[in-house]
């Protein structure tokens, strides 16, 4: 192929768009150090990115998925659920942990208050000092 050119690529990916995408995430791990699927022929990465589109090394999909890959700051890891033996093992331990417990005193405690001594307390609020930076 001595020419690469949209219409070479268009019938992989449909969408132009998604297809500069594409390409360019490729161009960009080609000049990472990504081995290249084609033969260079001279080209530049982008030129080489379209060619492996056109000529399908690399599937659409997996590059998408890459794509979106990189493009991810938080990925979230999808931990195996316990099975009902673990849980059922585990749970003689637990409830033995908790009657040892109910003999010491709680160690967290939380004050109550009334919806008018609320009300009090925030009537006695000062507002802050205003200045100049606000």
């Amino acid at each position: 192929m001595a020419r690469v050119t949209v219409e070479d690529c268009i019938d992989k990916v449909e969408n132009r768009f998604e297809l500069v995408l594409l390409a360019s995430h490729r161009a960009r791990l080609i000049s990472q150090g990504a081995p290249i699927t084609v033969d260079r022929d001279n080209d530049k990465n982008p030129v080489v990115a379209l060619r492996e589109i056109a000529d399908e090394t690399l599937s659409p999909g997996d590059l998408k998925e890459d794509l979106i890959h990189s493009l991810q700051k938080h990925v979230e890891v999808d931990e195996p659920e316990p099975d009902a033996a673990a849980i059922a093992q585990a749970e003689p331990a637990a409830f033995a942990e908790a009657a040892e417990d109910e003999d010491q005193p709680e160690a967290l405690t939380f004050d109550r208050m009334s919806e008018e001594e609320l009300l009090a307390g925030i009537e006695g609020l000062v507002p802050p000092e205003k200045s100049d930076d606000y």
